[in-house]
């Protein structure tokens, strides 16, 4: 064989070494410990179907104050653009990865006043005593590449790369937490407005009842003890009505602020809201498989694990030297005409050799760190897959226990109503005892409170159902963080 074809070679085998040669194990995305079955055990056909959740699944309500609350929201809301600021940190870190693939140069220049080493050798061989002082001007230029030769370099561009993809799903963490909660403050603004207005409509109706015992009282049909329990009633109920005002606009401030808003600019159509919307038709909520799509926590845990397999090859990679090919070219001179002088120059290039060996001790006690600290993320990952199931099961179960325990109470304040009315007619008439319509009157208060807040408890626990599925974040709005401003210009300096 020539020495050429020696040469090409050897030469092939060096760029081969160095562009598929990377230390640590290979990374492989882990399958989800998912059960056999593809749904979910609360999923019951009268609770949930097997359609895939919409994406934006809050314009299932109808509701166009929902749909412009939860914009907002999606747009405006400080923990959403504090993590879009996290995700432009992370695309930083990425790009500051990448940048070890390339030469790392630096150029220098400087001038100083004195008496170089060089001018003062010359002096001492020549007998001329010490140099006289006087500028000298130096420029110089410094290049050097590592050559990536057990993947140290790639495996930080794939720990980086994961790192950001992670911080990704976690701004869609907080895409899915933002569109739900807002989707919730709207819905207990509207439900504590009902309960405001049952306990009024309530209090109308003991108020009237106390008149109408007052009046018997007068005529000696009734007795000071009825007229005070009537009393105790009508105050019974009228002290409910600050404690749903106090809870209405706790909810329309939590609204404002999840907008974005201070708490003072309260939404008028949610202040407005005295219905509760909530979806009378049975649940989409797809399978198992995809509900790990949609959960960006679940993304989140897999992209750390990634991360945490390529820093073990990071790790491992120390345990081998580093070649660095480095150059270097300067000159200097006591004018600055002399910089570009040929006998001024001065130029080195050649590779440089570093390694631990033989003390590894510390390469290795970071290998094993790195696999410790990338065993606890596949955890975490396990983990985050079970806490989605856990999540979406649970919030099943309680929106369909909730769901029967709020038609029977439906049927429990129509009846309450039905039992009053006649007792209240047949007391007009004497046939009861003032007794009688009390219990009836307080039975009916208690079945219209309670009635009104499985109502609020039924709207909030499809948001949670909602929010367990993952669901919101696909075709959410892009946005920015906030910029910063500089006091000196008066300018707003964009974070990219």
């Amino acid at each position: 064989m020539s020495a050429v074809r020696i040469r090409t070679a050897l030469a092939a085998l060096v760029a081969g070494t160095i562009a598929g040669c990377a230390v640590g194990p290979r990374y492989s995305p882990p399958a989800p410990p998912a059960p056999a079955a593809g749904s979910f055990a609360a999923g019951t056909p009268q609770v949930a179907a097997a359609d895939q959740p919409p994406a934006n699944w809050w314009h299932l309500y109808e509701t166009p104050a929902i749909d412009q609350l939860v914009q907002d929201a999606l747009l405006h809301n400080r923990n959403l653009l504090a993590a879009a600021a996290n995700l432009a940190e992370a695309r930083a870190a990425l790009s500051l990865a990448a940048a070890g693939r390339y030469p790392t140069t630096v150029l220098a220049a400087g001038a100083q006043y004195g008496v170089s080493a060089d001018a003062a050798f010359a002096n001492a061989l020549r007998g001329l005593g010490a140099a006289s002082p006087g500028p000298i001007y130096t420029a110089g230029l410094d290049v050097s590449y590592e050559i990536d030769l057990f993947g140290r370099v790639r495996r930080t561009v794939q720990a980086a790369a994961a790192d950001y993809q992670a911080q990704q799903a976690a701004e869609d963490v907080v895409r899915i937490s933002v569109a739900a909660e807002t989707t919730r403050a709207y819905v207990n603004a509207c439900a504590d407005g009902e309960l405001l207005d049952v306990a009024r409509e309530s209090l109308q109706i003991v108020t009237q009842d106390h008149e109408l015992t007052v009046r018997q009282a007068e005529a000696g049909a009734a007795t000071d003890f009825d007229v005070a329990r009537a009393l105790e009633l009508v105050e019974q109920v009228r002290a409910t009505l600050p404690v749903y005002e106090g809870e209405r606009r706790t909810a329309l401030f939590q609204l404002a602020v999840l907008t974005g808003r201070p708490p003072e600019e309260i939404s008028a159509q949610a202040s407005a809201c005295r219905t509760v919307p909530t979806l009378n038709t049975v649940l989409p909520v797809g399978d198992v498989q995809s509900l790990f799509r949609r959960r960006p926590d679940v993304r989140q845990a897999e992209r750390q694990f990634a991360g945490g397999v390529a820093r073990i090859g990071v790790a491992t990679a120390d345990l081998y030297p580093s070649i660095t090919l480095g150059g270097s070219a300067g000159s200097a001179s006591n004018t600055l005409r002399g910089l570009g002088e040929r006998r001024n120059l001065s130029y080195g290039v050649g590779p440089l050799l570093s390694w631990s060996f033989p003390n590894i001790l510390v390469a290795r006690a970071e290998v094993r760190e790195a696999r410790a600290t990338a065993s606890a993320a596949y955890a975490n990952f396990e983990a985050a897959v079970l806490q989605a199931l856990e999540d979406t099961e649970t919030a099943l179960t309680a929106y369909a226990t909730e769901l029967d325990r709020n038609a029977s109470l439906l049927e429990a304040r129509d009846q309450s109503q039905l039992a009053y009315n006649l007792i209240q007619t047949r007391f007009e008439l004497g046939r009861v005892s003032y007794l009688d319509l009390l219990t009836a009157e307080t039975d009916l208060v208690n079945a219209r409170a309670t009635l009104a807040a499985s109502n609020q408890a039924l709207a909030s626990d499809q948001v949670t159902v909602f929010k367990a599925l993952g669901g919101g974040w696909e075709q959410a709005p892009d946005i920015q963080p906030l910029p910063i401003h500089d006091g000196a210009t008066g300018r707003d300096i964009a974070v990219h």
